[in-house]
């Protein structure tokens, strides 16, 4: 891959494995400083190794997006340390089943609060350090599941109906000043998500529907992001939906 954002900083959530780890990995070899941020301190750590040993530059900022302090810190560690950011890529992102009747409310709780208010917190925290520096690309990372209710992951759909229209509005509040904001939103990945489902049968299930034949990859993402902010500066993706070639399930 020819080096297209040499010179560009970019700040990674969700970073530790998936579509995160992929996309720090695919700005990296696009010649972009890398700030990496998860949980997982040590996967972080292992991230930022196998950058630097390609020849990348990277750097760790461990923390929960969750929390907004940690959020907004995540921003202002990478413009600290790197001397700016031109890319934000909202990653990171969990999943539990269940319904409004079935499901604790501390779990739809955690779920809205990681996939949706954790994106919130990153974008409000970079729309200032992007404007000062005349722009910027935002993308954040959906699901299909924002585009059709799937009732027995109900916390999940409902974060991902709200990402969308939270993605909407950022767009047309910051477009005037440079910032693209876009929203991908993949089918079927091969990643971990299903490994916080509590619900054994569902956690299966959701195993099985990503690690199907044919299931996108996570480097499928990964370059989707590489070509939507490499667009010159006039051209705005605002919404992408990708799916596997082979798709028949209704997830």
């Amino acid at each position: 891959m020819s080096k297209m954002l040499a010179g560009k900083v970019a700040l990674v959530t969700g970073a530790s494995s998936g579509i995160g780890e992929a996309a720090a990995l695919a700005l990296a070899n696009a010649g972009a400083a890398v700030a990496v941020s998860a949980r997982r301190k040590d996967r972080l750590d292992d991230l930022v190794r196998r950058i630097e040993i390609q020849g990348g530059k990277a750097i760790a900022l461990p923390g929960d997006v969750a929390i907004e302090r940690d959020a907004s810190r995540a921003v202002e560690d990478t413009v600290s340390r790197l001397g700016r950011i031109e890319i934000l890529v909202n990653s990171a992102g969990v999943i539990q089943a269940g319904g409004v009747e079935s499901l604790p409310l501390d779990e739809w709780r955690r779920v809205i609060e990681i996939n949706l208010m954790g994106t919130l917190y990153c974008c409000k925290a970079a729309i200032g350090p992007m404007k000062a520096q005349g722009g910027g690309d935002i993308v954040n990372i959906s699901s299909t599941a924002g585009r059709r209710a799937a009732g027995i992951f109900g916390p999940y759909t409902t974060s991902k109906f709200g990402l969308t229209g939270m993605t909407e509005g950022l767009r047309q509040e910051v477009g005037g000043v440079g910032i693209r904001v876009c929203i991908i939103e993949p089918g079927a990945t091969t990643t971990e998500v299903a490994g916080g489902i509590s619900d054994s049968t569902m956690r299966a299930a959701m195993e099985q529907h990503v690690g199907k034949e044919g299931a996108l990859a996570p480097a499928d993402v990964a370059d989707a992001i590489i070509f939507v902010v490499s667009l010159p500066p006039r051209a705005n993706i605002s919404q992408l939906l990708i799916r596997p070639t082979i798709d028949t399930a209704p997830m």
